[in-house]
């Protein structure tokens, strides 16, 4: 499977947590998103909402202050939090301070869908990647800002578990790679990167890789319809409600992956591919979980 590294295939995808029939909010965890900014609004409303319906108790979204009221009209299910953001509505280093606290009562948290790029930003993301206690997704906007201080990317073996969620060009940006040298070799990249830095790397597309350099699994489920703005933001919020729930991460990974490619795939069933768009994922989530046998 690769030159330099000798990994374990994994086939079987990871059981569900399981939820007792006395559970409560609080026995199916707390999970924080940490997103959006002036006219993304969508991807933390998007990535709160698929945490709910990743089973999460509980879940807080995180939002810059110019945006809070919108993201809170979306979905009344989830809490929201407003945060210090600049002129141009992205959230700044500031945040710091409040957010702190915030991370102190959760189980798991996710940053980045929708949060742009500003140097206020670069300090906050690295900050957070660095200092939160619990597992943690990083997607979209958070690994841009993560790939200029790539210095800050490797953890130690004892450190909370760290996913991180790159499409192909984010990857590029994170390892220096070009892009045709990755498509050629998925797997292997991705896994040395894993290994290198001690994270939990889903390398998404056709196909996504799931690996933590040692296991590697290589997803079956969605399709092309996905390919349409929004999809990942769905994916984070399911991984890090499955993060909340106690499930280590490269299980969390394997099984968010497929669920969210199942979703897709009733989705597209039902609507045609064409036709899907990223929010038709949350109302096909349920059924996903009736598919496993939940």
């Amino acid at each position: 499977m690769s030159d330099t590294l000798s990994l374990q295939l994994v086939n079987t995808v990871p059981s569900a947590p399981v939820r007792k029939d006395d559970a409560h909010k609080g026995d199916c965890g707390r999970a924080l998103i940490i997103a959006g900014s002036r006219g993304m609004s969508g991807a933390a409303c998007l990535s709160g909402t698929s945490a709910l319906r990743g089973g999460a108790g509980l879940v807080s979204v995180a939002v810059p202050d110019g945006i809070l009221e919108i993201v809170a009209s979306y979905e009344p299910s989830y809490l929201t939090i407003g945060l210090p953001d600049d002129e141009h509505g992205r959230l700044t280093n500031a945040a710091a301070v409040p957010l702190k606290q915030v991370i102190e009562r959760q189980t798991s948290v996710a940053v980045g869908p929708g949060l742009g790029q500003s140097t206020g930003l670069l300090d906050l993301v690295t900050n957070l990647y660095n200092t939160i206690p619990h597992p943690s997704v990083f997607d979209a906007d958070a690994l841009n800002q993560l790939a200029k201080r790539p210095y800050f990317l490797k953890r130690s073996p004892d450190a909370p578990a760290r996913i991180l969620t790159p499409h192909v060009g984010e990857f590029a940006r994170l390892t220096g790679l070009e892009i045709e040298a990755i498509q050629q070799n998925r797997q292997q990249h991705a896994a040395e990167f894993a290994k290198k830095h001690n994270v939990v790397v889903v390398l998404k597309g056709k196909n996504s890789v799931i690996t933590d350099g040692t296991r590697v699994a290589i997803n079956s489920t969605g399709n092309s319809g996905m390919a349409t703005g929004g999809t990942g933001d769905v994916l984070t919020g399911v991984l890090v409600a499955l993060l909340a729930q106690g499930m280590p991460a490269f299980e969390a990974a394997h099984l968010g992956v497929h669920l969210h490619g199942l979703a897709g795939d009733l989705a597209a069933e039902e609507l045609s591919k064409p036709g899907m768009i990223a929010s038709d994922l949350l109302h096909f989530l349920g059924r996903a979980w009736c598919d496993l046998g939940h």
